[in-house]
């Protein structure tokens, strides 16, 4: 046997090794990714943060491709405190828009401390069908602009699972163009032009959820003022008023019945781009967000969530509808112009020790379908 053939021999081994080797590592590096993010390996008291590309579709969107960040944490990693989370989103859409969604529901330990906001900065043209509940079936304008909302709560604990605390809100909104999609003219609204608004106001809030992700059990509620001053330095002065209420009733272990209702309702110079909108991911899904529009708005909805199925370890799927309308005050309430949205959709649990779903909807209106994808559910 010669030298050379021993030579290529060895080299030939240490190659098959090194890829085996190679290989496995890959595989042991794929399947703790794999773990990480499906099977939620991590112990249920340590945090978790995930971070996946997305692609997803509704009727303000169309098409949207993004990458989604969540991390969940309990305080002191102690269970028996309330689940934490911060949620991040950014996102490019085929209709133009690109933004950045940032949401956080942080406890202190035993809950003494509750922050409740969200950061929303986003480019984008939307459709503007006007105000009121008697806007015309088609687009009036497609609106471009850049947008900055700010909300936090900072809320102390004061007995129980009460909370009272200061709500501030800022919201900018610039490089506003407004460009015609109708035949008929139309009067541009208040606040097409941009503004810069702040407010500060007061917020009560009870809580006594656990997960607020996926609540299987208890009841938020939230009510107070926010007010908007040129004293503040805000471009218009007006005051918003508002009430969120939702109750979780465990109909078994794992299926849920939840009931939510708003109310919003504004006084004064309100820009168009801050009056009470309905529709969007949460609330009567299916109609595009801001399709409607004005000072007062009412809205209720109920969900029927099986999380998951008896069959399943994951998969889960829920079933909701909801009603609502807007007005331009509460005395001018019609239940006539009440619009009804309903659908359904699927569940799959991401996260099993934090008993995280995500959610895929399919809402269907009078006016059209929407589809909706995120983590968490909707309220």
């Amino acid at each position: 046997m010669s030298l050379h053939f021993l030579r290529f021999c060895g080299a030939l081994t240490l190659l098959l090794a090194t890829t085996i080797s190679s290989q496995a590592q890959i595989w042991d590096l794929t399947t703790r990714v794999f773990n990480s993010v499906f099977n939620d390996t991590v112990s249920s008291e340590r945090p978790k943060f995930v971070a996946y590309p997305t692609v997803a579709y509704s009727p303000e969107t169309r098409w949207e491709f993004g990458i989604s960040a969540l991390y969940v944490y309990y305080a002191r990693q102690d269970t028996s405190n309330r689940l934490s989370e911060i949620n991040a989103f950014t996102f490019l859409t085929l209709e133009r828009q690109y933004g950045l969604w940032i949401d956080h529901a942080l406890y202190s330990h035993q809950s003494d401390w509750f922050f409740l906001g969200r950061l929303r900065f986003q480019q984008f043209p939307l459709l503007y069908y006007g105000i009121g509940p008697d806007t015309p079936p088609e687009e009036i304008a497609q609106v471009d602009a850049s947008s900055v909302a700010i909300r936090e709560r900072v809320l102390r604990n004061v007995t129980g699972s009460l909370y009272l605390g200061v709500e501030l809100d800022y919201q900018q909104l610039t490089n506003v163009n407004f460009n015609s999609l109708s035949d008929e003219p139309f009067d541009p609204p208040l606040g097409s032009q941009g503004s810069n608004n702040f407010g500060v106001g007061v917020g009560l809030v009870y809580d006594n959820r656990h997960n607020v992700l996926n609540v299987r059990e208890g009841f938020f509620g939230e009510t107070g003022f926010l007010h908007y001053d040129t004293g503040f330095g805000s471009d218009f002065s007006f005051t918003q008023f508002f009430l969120d209420a939702r109750y979780f009733y465990p109909v078994t272990r794992n299926q849920v019945l939840a009931a939510q209702f708003i109310g919003n309702s504004l006084t004064g110079d309100v820009p168009f781009n801050q009056l009470a909108l309905m529709g969007g991911e949460s609330m009567m899904r299916g109609y595009y967000l801001g399709r409607y529009r004005d000072k007062t708005l009412l809205a209720t909805q109920l969900e029927y969530r099986f999380l998951p199925f008896p069959f399943s370890r994951r998969w889960g799927a829920a079933a909701f509808i909801s009603t609502g309308g807007v007005s331009p005050s509460p005395r001018e309430i019609n239940l006539g112009d009440w619009k009804v949205a309903g659908g359904a959709g699927v569940r799959f649990m991401i996260f099993p020790n934090k008993d995280v779903f995500t959610r895929i909807d399919v809402a269907f209106t009078q006016e059209g379908i929407g589809y909706y994808f995120f983590i968490g559910e909707a309220f």
